[in-house]
């Protein structure tokens, strides 16, 4: 019986080609932009998640100043951090796998007649830990480097292009603002992201920095990567603790120091990115209704022009589900139909979408599974009454029908 219903169907379908077309279009333009919607979505949330994983995962930031926000919030400073700090964070805080103080600057650096804007940091060797830098040409600064304050350096490699081309910059030194410093390494390339171009840096010893371009020595950030398996929590309670201590903060006083992680910053993103997925996707889906009211003015229309038809077979002998279970197979064939199309228009318009917008294609099989079953439901939901109608009709009253 079912059979049968479906070729019934399937025929039906067919001997009105256009209409049912334009039937399932709504449905094709449902199904269509949920897909695309949900894969911008999805897009987005693995490009944000790249680009701060770019950052380091496991890496925690800590920087001076209040944190003081909204209608009212006054400012103020905040003492710089020391290298001091950093010392006892590596002493006093277990589960740091590496920490490094560092001072910031971008300034002008100039090699002959090529110049570039890099960022100048001044650091410690266990910066190259914590940002999972490695050297591709020379070698890395070495303590006795570190401690006296030789004016050495390592470029990353936009650095480089900027400044030597193809060239070999090896015992060459550059000018950083005043100061001369000799290349000892080369950094190996990091994949970029649209936060920051981790290639575009000149690195050198942090007591370097602070004598010979800052003037000072303070520091302006700690970075610190945390160890595999460690609580992100814990570690930045600690750290939170021992620096309230160090800069004699009283138990009513707001730290005056931020600890950024990155790992809860990706969350967070992720988090946001993810409501505002299912927010676009929802929207996409009223499509789907509108869609499925289409599939039922059509079936309503369809009933009219075959209610002789209906009558006859009522007439010899059909049962009333049976009428019942074709119409409802009908729609359910032309909304199915238009879900596959829908899918593979989706699947496409999503991947055109995410690579002119520079993001990853994720295609996620649930939410295709979703919008496919979605759309059946809307041609069963929405084809019942007519098929209702269809089987509830009088025998006698529908062969007299014209």
């Amino acid at each position: 019986m079912i059979w049968s219903s479906c070729q019934i169907a399937l025929r039906e379908i067919l001997r009105n080609r256009m209409r049912s077309l334009l039937t399932m279009l709504g449905i094709i333009i449902g199904v269509a932009a949920v897909i695309t919607m949900v894969m911008l979505g999805d897009g987005a949330t693995a490009s944000v998640t790249a680009d701060v994983s770019a950052l380091g995962q496991n890496m925690l930031l800590l920087s001076p100043g209040f944190d003081r926000h909204g209608p009212g919030a006054t400012t103020s400073e905040a003492a710089p951090l020391e290298e001091e700090d950093a010392h006892t964070i590596r002493r006093d805080v277990p589960g740091l796998a590496a920490v490094a103080p560092a001072g910031v600057r971008q300034m002008l650096v100039g090699f002959g007649g090529a110049t570039s804007r890099p960022n100048v940091m001044g650091t410690t060797s266990d910066y190259l830990e914590v940002r999972d830098y490695e050297i591709a040409l020379g070698r890395t600064i070495d303590s006795a480097e570190e401690t006296s304050g030789r004016p050495v350096c390592l470029l990353g490699q936009t650095a480089r292009h900027e400044l030597f081309g193809s060239g070999n910059p090896l015992g060459e030194s550059v000018r950083l603002g005043t100061l001369s410093c000799s290349v000892v390494g080369v950094l190996r390339e990091k994949p970029t992201s649209n936060l920051q171009d981790p290639n575009d840096v000149v690195l050198l010893p942090l007591h370097t920095f602070q004598r010979r371009i800052a003037g000072n020595r303070d520091v302006s950030l700690i970075y610190m990567s945390i160890e595999s398996g460690r609580s992100h929590v814990l570690v930045k309670h600690q750290i939170e603790l021992l620096m309230r201590e160090r800069r004699q903060l009283q138990p009513q006083d707001e730290n005056d120091f931020h600890i950024r992680d990155m790992q809860e910053l990706i969350s967070t993103l992720s988090s946001v990115t993810g409501v505002l997925t299912t927010l676009l996707g929802s929207i996409a889906a009223v499509s789907l209704l509108v869609g499925g009211i289409g599939i039922m003015n059509i079936m309503l229309v369809s009933v009219t022009e075959r209610t002789r038809e209906i009558g006859i077979r009522l007439a010899i002998g059909a049962r009333r589900r049976e009428v019942l279970l074709q119409f409802l197979i009908e729609a359910l064939a032309m909304a199915l139909l238009g879900g596959v199309v829908g899918v593979v228009t989706g699947i496409g318009a999503g991947h055109l979408a995410t690579s002119s917008l520079g993001m990853p294609s994720v295609v996620s099989a649930r939410v295709v599974a979703m919008a496919f079953a979605f759309s059946g439901c809307v041609g069963v939901l929405f084809g019942f009454l007519p098929a209702r109608k269809a089987a509830r009709l009088n025998p006698i009253e529908a062969l007299h029908h014209e």
